[in-house]
């Protein structure tokens, strides 16, 4: 993978949230292409509890400032960066003192879901990819972890698709089994359709619970790995009939290889 450019969108990074299979994938992952001499970048949301003391969070003031537009809403939107200890592996984090100042993840004290991950999740997406065209930055990959980041295919495929930035890009998402309860605000359709995002295309968000959010992501997704050994059969057959090319589970003392040949025949 020597030289080529790989951007990771991730709901959850380790060192800077807790373990689980997402956020270790989101680094281990990222980690094995700089190892073979790629170019990464990691974003990530600035939730409230991430330590920026500890981690050495910074705002990039040239990067920081512009408002992106949620629902109508404008939106300030603050970008970090840290570096992961001994790796040289730059993680920017996408802020927003409306929705990600509060000191949890998704849930509150209560473990009831925060009413508005929606609109975070849809600020992530425009965060991220309006940060990668500050930066100048031409991926040939972006690959996608966590609900958190699904709407970013969608966006890519729709909103930014004049972009000639990324015109050549392919998007990757890695779905999970790591899931929520419930469903997101029944107006995400409408909040996304606001950007001029055709129904049609998005039908599936119309309940937006878990697998339904993910079955709009691999939609708009130019290949998809499974990252679950126990991910859902109603989701494995989604992705098998979707004609998406896509990886079969690969545990994680065999993945290196099968995501490098992934990632090789995408490109």
């Amino acid at each position: 993978m020597e030289d080529k450019r790989i951007l990771y969108v991730s709901s959850e990074v380790v060192p800077y949230l807790a373990e689980n299979e997402v956020s270790l994938m989101s680094y281990d992952v990222p980690k094995m292409v700089n190892d073979q001499g790629g170019q990464i970048r990691i974003f990530m949301p600035r939730y409230g509890n991430i330590n920026e003391r500890r981690h050495q969070l910074h705002e990039v003031i040239r990067l920081s400032g512009m408002n992106l537009v949620v629902n109508d809403l404008d939106m300030p939107l603050i970008i970090k960066v840290a570096s992961i200890p001994k790796e040289r592996i730059q993680v920017y984090f996408i802020d927003n003192d409306e929705y990600f100042k509060r000191k949890a993840t998704f849930s509150g004290e209560d473990g009831v879901m925060y009413p508005d991950n929606d609109e975070r999740a849809i600020f992530f997406a425009k965060g991220v990819i309006e940060t990668v065209k500050k930066l100048n930055w031409v991926p040939d990959i972006i690959h996608v972890h966590g609900w958190m980041a699904a709407l970013l295919p969608i966006y890519m495929k729709h909103y930014y698709k004049d972009e000639a930035l990324f015109s050549e890009t392919k998007i990757i998402s890695s779905i999970y089994s790591q899931s929520f309860e419930g469903t997101l605000d029944v107006e995400l359709i409408n909040k996304v359709k606001f950007d001029g995002i055709p129904h049609d295309a998005i039908a599936d968000l119309e309940i937006p619970n878990y697998e339904n959010i993910l079955k709009s992501s691999i939609l708009h997704s130019d290949g998809v790995i499974i990252a679950s050994e126990n991910l859902s059969s109603s989701l494995t057959k989604f992705i098998e009939s979707s004609g998406k090319a896509f990886l079969p589970f690969a545990s994680k003392d065999v993945f290196a290889h099968a995501y490098t040949s992934f990632y090789k025949n995408m490109l």
